[in-house]
């Protein structure tokens, strides 16, 4: 898959920054409307967080994935490659794990039976997601933290037993600065994905992320993309008139129109200026200001493949702060160990700075530290039932979502003239997710076409005396 990436560009050549589900679906569109695009992509695989690696013979995402009844880009995108006959329903039983014990929570009879809250507030537990249901626009709670949301939705008890344990886990110190509207935003989507029974839906697909992505890099390459793996982007160059190309380990390859998919602050290092170079265009300072404020946290994903099943529930949310995982979701609940040779998957999830201790463990000090919790939570669980381990890790994984968000979002046009951005930063009020990359990636392809359709009628037109 991987390319010369120093081969000279073409005239109207757009560069993308990333080859995850944004930048792909960018790529897409433009070749769509006749616009040759080259994706840079550092890693030797594409995908991004839904980038594979193999397990019995079949390949499953380095981080968890599973789709919601509402992501309608994905299954449109599944339908365009001819794979919707591998996306696939699964009931799934989720559940939280409270003061050493396991409690399901996949049904309002679930809610209604679980025994940390007293009888009230177990209804107040459940009755909050129909409330949350009833607010119409995000917009209304722009001005709220989630704490102050939730406290008005489902009083103090529930608050303090189930949502803030999670707020914690999720965002650490960040927690207190969360915005109600990404509190919304799953509550919304995830109330959404259930039957009629109220049990939840979730869509995956046979042969995982890998399946999809191969038919998009074949259609991608059939429409005339150049997709080059394993090359690192350096630097965005500029000059006067605006972005003129990127430096990448092969060299540099000039370009008048740049998409960056990656989180705002890494398009921020990329637009420092070299030492010994040319001039940068004079808006680079403000624009690198902009971009470097919205936090992000990373992701530390342990995956174990074993020889038996931990439990049936598929997600168990944790609130337990002394717990190091904020979730821990068996793949193979949702998708049948059979797919994978026999073999049992489960995902151990952390959101938590670069600096934290577990992030900065290598590997099987990971591993090591994480299984006296495993034994705590699962009690039946021995070492020897691990056949391997997988330590992945994501440095840019969540944005830091805050009440009033949508002043603080980049602009996918940057006042650098041919700059474009498109993260999951930008996808406010929806959370990140690849149905949502999609979308994003589309839309941008399809803006940087249209300016290039208008650049080619202008710019005649100026020319004649």
């Amino acid at each position: 898959m991987s390319e010369n990436s120093a081969a000279p560009a073409s005239g109207d050549e757009v560069l993308v920054i990333g080859g995850g589900f944004t930048g792909l679906a960018a790529a897409h569109e433009l070749a769509l409307a006749g616009v040759p695009c080259r994706v840079l992509e550092r890693e030797p695989y594409v995908g991004g967080l839904a980038g594979s690696f193999e397990v019995g013979g079949a390949r499953l995402e380095r981080f968890y994935h599973h789709w919601f009844s509402s992501d309608l880009e994905v299954q449109g995108l599944c339908a365009e490659l001819g794979c919707s006959h591998l996306l696939q329903p699964h009931r799934t039983r989720t559940g939280v794990y409270y003061a050493n014990s396991v409690y399901r929570l996949s049904s309002p009879w679930d809610v209604l039976r679980f025994a940390p809250l007293p009888l009230p507030d177990r209804v107040r537990l459940g009755w909050s997601a129909v409330r949350a249901h009833q607010v119409k626009h995000w917009r209304d709670l722009e001005d709220l933290t989630a704490r102050e949301w939730l406290l008005e939705l489902s009083g103090p008890q529930v608050y303090e037993t189930v949502w803030r344990p999670l707020l914690e886990g999720k965002f650490g110190e960040y927690a207190a600065e969360v915005g109600a509207t990404w509190m919304w935003t799953k509550l919304h989507l995830r109330g959404g994905s259930r039957s009629h029974s109220g049990r939840e839906v979730l869509y995956y697909l046979r042969g995982g992320c890998a399946a999809l992505l191969d038919a998009w890099v074949a259609r991608l390459s059939d429409l005339g993309v150049r997709i080059c793996t394993g090359t690192p982007v350096r630097q965005v160059l500029t000059d006067a008139r605006g972005v003129c190309g990127v430096r990448t380990d092969g060299g540099v390859l000039p370009a008048r129109r740049v998409l960056a998919t990656t989180a705002p602050d890494l398009l921020a290092g990329f637009l420092a200026p070299a030492p010994a170079g040319p001039p940068p265009h004079p808006d680079v300072p403000a624009v690198r200001r902009r971009l470097s404020d919205i936090p992000y946290l990373a992701n530390l994903c342990l995956v174990l493949q074993t020889d038996r099943s931990l439990s049936d529930t598929y997600w168990l949310n944790v609130t337990d702060p002394s717990f190091p995982y904020v979730g821990v979701i068996e793949h193979t609940n949702l998708e049948a160990s059979d797919a994978y040779a026999g073999r049992h998957l489960v995902y151990l999830s952390a959101y938590l700075p670069t600096s934290a201790e577990l992030y900065r463990m290598d590997d099987e000090a990971v591993f090591d530290a994480s299984l006296p919790h495993l034994n705590r939570m699962f009690p039946q669980f021995r070492r020897d039932w691990v056949r391997r381990h997988h330590v992945w890790r994501a440095d840019h994984a969540q944005p830091v979502i805050t009440p009033h968000y949508s002043d603080r979002i980049p602009a996918v046009e940057t006042d650098v003239p041919g700059l474009y951005l498109a993260s999951m930063a930008q996808v406010y009020p929806q959370d990140r997710g690849t149905n949502y990359a999609v979308r994003q990636g589309r839309q941008v392809g399809r803006l940087i076409a249209d300016r290039i359709r208008t650049a080619r009628r202008t710019v005649p037109e100026e020319a004649t005396p």
